[in-house]
């Protein structure tokens, strides 16, 4: 919230709107800070996220396989350094099949769209699993809290495009197969 109040006062509201990098705009409006190290930076950024999110899926789609619920050849390791390279594969395959079929704003776009899913399924299992009997002490949030939650995700549903939807349902439809089938095999 403070990037974007700073981001405001350096440049005017509708021109950050408008642009396609409104932190550019504000480093051009600064001039504090060479183009080409902020372009650097931003460089940077993006590959660690890049390398993050592949070292992250390729570990959780192993995970999902030890666990059954992916197929199980996903869990084969490299026999010295343990490395799941299988899953590793198979993550970077798919991510390069998503990479290659749409733009890199119909990609974000899609990414935004699922992790909304993401924040609304945790913030419905809060309100649905709270009155749960638990043998443990636990945090409890209050219901407001998940119920704002559901509601901003629900209202940033509204704002996605037409076209991402169906890409999206599509992923989600794949992951509640996979859901499915693994259920049925335990």
């Amino acid at each position: 919230m403070l990037v974007g109040v700073v981001a405001s006062a350096v440049v005017p509201t509708a021109r950050l709107a408008a642009s396609s990098g409104p932190l550019l705009e504000v480093v051009r409006a600064a001039g504090a800070v060479p183009l080409w190290v902020f372009s650097a930076i931003a460089l940077v950024a993006v590959a660690n996220g890049a390398l993050l999110t592949g070292i992250m899926s390729s570990r959780l789609a192993y995970g999902m396989a030890r666990d059954g619920m992916l197929p199980g050849t996903l869990t084969r390791l490299l026999p010295r350094r343990r490395t799941p390279w299988v899953a590793i594969v198979a993550t970077t395959a798919l991510s390069a099949v998503l990479a290659l079929t749409g733009s890199v704003a119909v990609l974000a776009s899609t990414l935004v769209l699922l992790l909304l899913v993401v924040f609304l399924a945790v913030n419905a299992a809060v309100v649905f699993l709270r009155d749960k009997d638990s043998d443990n002490d636990h945090f409890r949030v209050p219901l407001v809290i998940p119920i704002l939650g559901i509601g901003s995700c629900v209202l940033l549903f509204t704002q996605i495009e037409g076209a991402v939807w169906v890409r999206g349902l599509i992923l989600l439809a794949a992951g509640l197969v996979l859901g499915w089938v693994a259920a049925k095999r335990h």
